[in-house]
């Protein structure tokens, strides 16, 4: 099992996604990895991007695509289409190049989220060739939206029966969708190996309640964890597990210690199941 941080918990607005910091921060991190987050501001600058995090020697097994493609897949048309391709296969690029098998994908994102799904679902196929070309497992997230991910995840399984998932829990909750997990309808989720990842993060929101999506560590809202880690237990998952919780303040300072007490916690249950 691995522990990752996202690098998106690290990098961000406040301090100008300055990728460089990678290279002082990820050193004083008790992490096992990283899960790398692509921004839409790095694509001009793949080149640089990429060498210089290969240079790092960093873990990285994962990759989170960059989101807002998936908003030119919902709106759909060709040209449209075109240009989420182009920019999917710049995702895949940073990952094969950083040696990533794992792609997280947003299939849909943005204000346009799920509201024309049949574009989404008939893109899947292509997007899931296209990353296969580059040795990628791509992962579908049950992703906050208009209607339910579930509901989106049982169609696009019966489009794509052998489609892989990534499972977030603040996602799921925002949704009020986490027990569903546990329950015996959805055991085709766990037994068909469907799940390839998980993200760990807290929600302390209402029901879909849109003002409250900050993401929290573990502790920090009201998600059943030690129910959540018995299951992954009893149904022997031993992969890849990412935390996301926000690391920085509003002047960009990265809180190392509390990302550290993260993992500390999470290692502590992981270990036990070991």
């Amino acid at each position: 099992m691995q522990i990752l941080c996202s690098t998106g918990a690290l990098i961000g607005r406040p301090n100008g996604r300055d990728y460089h910091l990678l290279e002082t921060l990820a050193p004083q991190l008790r992490c096992d990895g990283f899960e790398f987050m692509m921004y839409d501001t790095w694509y001009p600058q793949v080149d640089e991007v990429l060498p210089f995090l290969k240079g790092l020697r960093f873990n990285i097994p994962v990759l989170h695509c960059e989101k807002s493609l998936a908003e030119h897949i919902s709106i759909g048309g060709e040209e449209e289409l075109q240009e989420a391709f182009r920019l999917f296969h710049l995702n895949c690029r940073m990952a094969a190049g950083l040696g990533a098998h794992k792609m997280v994908l947003h299939l849909w994102n943005g204000i346009i989220s799920d509201t024309h799904f049949e574009n989404n679902l008939a893109a899947f196929g292509d997007l899931r060739r296209t990353a296969e070309e580059y040795d990628i497992d791509l992962l579908v997230e049950n992703v906050v939206c208009l209607e339910d991910p579930m509901s989106h995840w049982v169609e696009l399984y019966r489009e794509y029966p052998d489609i892989h998932f990534i499972y977030d829990t603040k996602m799921a909750d925002f949704h009020r969708q986490m027990d569903m997990l546990y329950l015996p309808e959805y055991d085709w989720l766990w037994k068909g190996n469907h799940i390839r990842h998980y993200h760990i993060n807290d929600y302390d929101g209402e029901y879909m309640d849109w003002s409250n999506l900050k993401v929290l560590a573990p502790g920090k809202g009201h998600i059943d964890f030690d129910r959540f880690f018995a299951f992954i237990d009893r149904i022997g998952y031993r992969d890849t597990f990412t935390f996301e919780a926000t690391g920085f303040d509003k002047q960009g300072i990265v809180h190392t210690d509390m990302l550290n007490e993260q993992f500390d916690w999470a290692r502590s249950r992981l270990d036990r199941m070991a």
